[in-house]
């Protein structure tokens, strides 16, 4: 599919112009959208499904990030921020979820300017045209976006925006169990013995795990930090068993390697690497699961082992298989994405997780966000499809780029550059060079 013309047009057309950019979400990218808007003078509403802002962040605010505090603030938001007496906590240390919402992201949202037009409570059930479905062509540029949202009393209304910028996330969206992708079978039977990722297992949700056989699914890092909880969990309840189930003959993504460009990552993966030796952690790899089941109280999860069906029985399960975009709210919006991580064709290139980390993806703005509708973009985790490199860094540049091309400021929207931990900065200009 061939995009549109991305050139900006110095002014909005008619209707738009007085309408607002829809943001979807209010995690620390969305927000950041926001912030580039109020100093670019362009009018926003900011929504939001949970009850709070960066609701997702908050499930997993008990975990640790990798990045420090200065790879973790947007500029513009800091702009607006300082002030009002704001200070960037310590820039060389690395905050936990929690400590990222009340310290720079709370603060962030509390100003006026984004406090005015921020909805929590407000979920879009779907993006389109108004009038228009995805098949209809002649004039759908000049014609207003129109968001389907449901607010927090149940209240359903369809809303109208000049652009739109989607923040949504993934972690609300995470990839089955099963190996092929596909839902499950007997996911129904063993539902309310399965979990998300980066439970609170030292805390909040310690009760459902303390002295019970747990299973871990998942190659990641998400998988490794709720491994290392359960085995501090296990030395303080007896009976906690800790497995973790991988479907490949070993863990690539969980590196302990000093050349890893991000420190704390790397010590993750020596931690784990240790307690399985210690015998702490039991790992059953080569475990392609197929199908679930409930035998008594036990979760029985049937998997493709060397070509042979065998079982494994536990307690809980941790769903650790990494996440995937929710595009179905985006149906009639007219979509240019990888076929295989799903992300926007011209960016999926660039963050093949085969191919990168997150220290080594190029810098990118507009363009590779760009799809056959304009003045719709999808904005960080989001945008990276089924690719786990993401970095913050990364979707606060991402959305400079784009605010700047809603602006008309070509030049800006094209200048793309991107300080990254260990590789410094890259840029890009209009040629699309780029350097490390």
């Amino acid at each position: 599919m061939t995009l549109l013309d991305l050139t900006p047009r110095p002014s909005v057309d008619g209707a738009l112009a007085s309408l607002p950019v829809a943001i979807i979400g209010a995690g620390p990218v969305g927000l950041a959208a926001a912030a580039h808007l109020v100093e670019r003078d362009i009018d926003f509403v900011v929504y939001e499904a949970g009850d709070t802002i960066a609701a997702s962040v908050q499930e997993w605010g008990h975990t640790r990030l990798f990045s420090p505090w200065r790879h973790l603030v947007d500029p513009a938001a800091h702009r607006l921020l300082e002030p009002q007496g704001w200070v960037l906590p310590s820039p060389d240390r690395a905050p936990t979820g929690a400590e990222l919402v009340e310290q720079y992201v709370a603060p962030l949202a509390r100003l006026e300017p984004i406090a005015s037009r921020l909805r929590t409570g407000a979920t879009v059930l779907a993006v389109s045209r108004q009038g228009m479905d995805r098949t209809r062509t002649r004039g759908r540029a000049a014609t207003p976006f129109v968001l389907r949202v449901r607010d927090a009393a149940g209240d359903v209304s369809d809303l109208t925006a000049r652009a739109v910028i989607d923040a949504s996330g993934t972690y609300t969206s995470p990839n089955p169990l099963s190996s092929d992708g596909l839902e499950l079978l007997g996911m129904g039977a063993i539902a309310d013995r399965v979990t998300a990722a980066l439970p609170d297992v030292l805390g909040r949700d310690r009760a459902r795990f303390a002295g019970r056989r747990v299973t871990v699914v998942g190659a990641g890092h998400s998988a490794a930090n709720t491994l290392l909880g359960l085995v501090e969990l296990a030395g303080d309840e007896p009976g906690t068993a800790v497995t973790w189930l991988i479907r490949n003959d070993s863990a690539a993504r969980v590196s302990s390697s000093p050349d890893d460009e991000l420190p704390g990552r790397a010590h993750l993966g020596g931690r784990v690497d240790a307690a399985v030796a210690r015998g702490e952690i039991t790992v059953v790899d080569r475990f392609e699961i197929v199908r679930g089941s409930i035998d008594g109280d036990a979760a029985v999860l049937v998997g493709n082992r060397g070509g042979e069906l065998v079982t494994h029985v536990t307690d809980v399960v941790v769903n650790a298989t990494g996440f995937r975009p929710d595009l179905d709210m985006l149906r009639e919006i007219r979509l240019d994405l990888d076929d295989v991580v799903e992300a926007p064709a011209r960016l999926a290139p660039l963050i093949d997780p085969n191919e990168h980390s997150c220290g080594t993806v190029a810098p990118h703005g507009f363009r590779e966000l760009a799809h056959p509708e304009p003045g719709f973009f999808i904005v960080g985790m989001k945008s990276y499809g089924r690719a786990p490199t993401f970095l913050l860094a990364t979707g606060y540049e991402q959305v400079r780029s784009v605010t700047s091309w809603l602006a008309g400021d070509t030049a800006a929207a094209s200048t793309v550059q991107l300080v990254l931990p260990a590789t410094g900065v890259c840029s890009t200009d209009q040629a699309g060079g780029c350097c490390s």
